[in-house]
């Protein structure tokens, strides 16, 4: 049987464009990825991420069930779990 802390996520490595790779925690790309929907036009979310009210629930979803998100063409943001400690 797997480990618990396999299955962890608190961490995350973040690849956004044209800047280098971040270290964050969950608390840090939940923010992030709240202020990046707020900029996004609501019509332009993929109806999974629409049916939710607010802005955090929206990002919770995302972190949850996805490791990237749709900024527009040519950019990318995506995110995946990491443990920094054995």
């Amino acid at each position: 049987m797997p480990h618990p802390l396999m299955y962890e996520q608190d961490n995350f490595v973040v690849l956004e464009t044209n800047q280098e790779e971040q270290f964050l925690t969950k608390l840090e790309l939940l923010e992030k990825l709240e202020n990046t929907l707020k900029k996004l036009a609501f019509d332009d979310l993929t109806p999974d991420i629409q049916k939710f009210d607010s802005v955090t629930e929206q990002a919770q979803y995302l972190i949850d069930t996805s490791c990237e998100l749709d900024v527009g063409p040519g950019k990318y943001l995506q995110w995946y779990a990491v443990r920094l400690e054995k």
